[in-house]
């Protein structure tokens, strides 16, 4: 079974992933029965940059990671990894992951993932805006001697 056609796996991940703990935590309070695969455990990882996104890869720095895996008692496994320390976001994405995988996908994509991206959205529009604020716009005039 696939997620959704308008929402891949790593979409999917990417958005659990970045979405504020507890708001994914009211989203979905209750975790169904599953078996844990690898408990949340923190970590590091280099990030990588690139001079002007398209120069030549440098070591930025490390970031900590949490990640988990479990498995639903239907079998389907799922994998949630997120920035920081933060165990129970690592397991609650990891848990969604795995249901995103079964017939539950369109009921938790319209109760959870489509009110993440709505949320994520809207915190876009609104950091863009602050940028756009502070935009200033310069431009040439034509002088008599450029005629």
């Amino acid at each position: 079974m696939s997620i959704t056609p308008a929402l891949d796996r790593p979409q999917a991940l990417g958005l659990l992933a970045r979405a504020p703990a507890d708001r994914l935590t009211a989203l979905f309070p209750d975790l169904p029965p599953h078996e844990t695969l690898r408990a949340p455990e923190v970590g590091a990882v280099m990030v990588r940059g690139r001079q002007g996104g398209t120069g030549a890869p440098f070591n930025l720095g490390e970031m900590s990671v949490t990640r988990c895996s479990v498995r639903l008692p239907c079998g389907t496994a799922g994998h949630g990894y997120v920035q920081g320390r933060d165990k129970d976001h690592a397991r609650r994405a990891a848990v969604l992951d795995a249901l995103l995988q079964t017939s539950a996908a369109d009921q938790l994509h319209a109760s959870v993932l489509a009110i993440l991206a709505a949320d994520e959205a809207e915190r876009r529009a609104a950091r863009a805006a602050r940028a756009g604020a502070t935009k200033v716009e310069f431009f040439t005039m034509v002088r008599g001697e450029d005629q």
